[in-house]
């Protein structure tokens, strides 16, 4: 039996973080001392683990204020858990696409820039952990395009890269899909254009969840 994989980014494919992540990069940079960064950056970010993020939006910065920025991040998110003002929603259509795939017995997986805890708060929250095989994050893996997400992935769910294929809507997904040898599908709804998506390696560009089903059926 052919083993299918299909392996989602989460911010910017599956949900919508990206006023969570604005408000908690401008948090974290004042408390460093350094001014508001770009909002248009930060969203061009999404989908890099944060250590990388952060020298992405702050390579002038000394390492100590980078580090600043990091820790001051993780309080702020962590505090908008915790106090119910974190909304993360998934983008329309999303909770029946992953319960369709599944109960079609497609094998799920993430592979994500957020850390364990954040994927799991997203996907328990929206009422989809049950249905992932395999989670991956940055608190295990070099950040995305390295390819190591989704050769992990590949390993636990027992697939092969002609068999899985990469769903996302950055050029972080796509490049790290063509790295690992998957297909690579981009999202029209995320963080990056479609013509970055299709330079970066992605064979089709789904515009909404059921077309992003039907390119997955083939």
């Amino acid at each position: 039996m052919t083993i299918r994989l299909a392996v989602f980014d989460c911010d910017g494919t599956l949900s919508d973080g990206q006023a969570a992540v604005c408000r908690s990069m401008e948090i974290a940079f004042s408390q460093a001392g350094l001014p508001a960064p770009d909002l248009g950056q930060v969203r061009r970010i999404v989908g890099l683990s944060l250590p990388q993020a952060i020298r992405s939006l702050a390579p002038g910065a000394a390492q100590d204020q980078q580090n600043v920025v990091l820790e001051a991040y993780k309080q702020a998110f962590r505090a908008a858990r915790l106090d119910g003002s974190l909304h993360e929603p998934l983008f329309p259509g999303m909770a029946e696409l992953v319960r369709s795939l599944h109960g079609r017995g497609w094998m799920l997986g993430v592979a994500t820039g957020k850390s364990d805890r954040g994927l799991k708060s997203t996907l328990a929250t929206n009422g989809l952990l049950d249905f992932f095989t395999t989670l991956q994050t940055a608190d295990r893996h070099p950040s995305k395009p390295h390819p190591s997400m989704l050769h992990t992935a590949m390993e636990e769910a027992l697939a092969r890269p002609e068999n899985t294929v990469m769903i996302g809507d950055t050029v972080f997904d796509m490049e790290c899909a063509v790295a690992a040898g998957t297909g690579a599908i981009g999202v029209a709804w995320g963080y990056h254009e479609a013509d970055e998506l299709r330079s970066a390696g992605a064979t089709a560009i789904a515009a909404s969840a059921r077309e992003l089903e039907e390119l997955l059926d083939g």
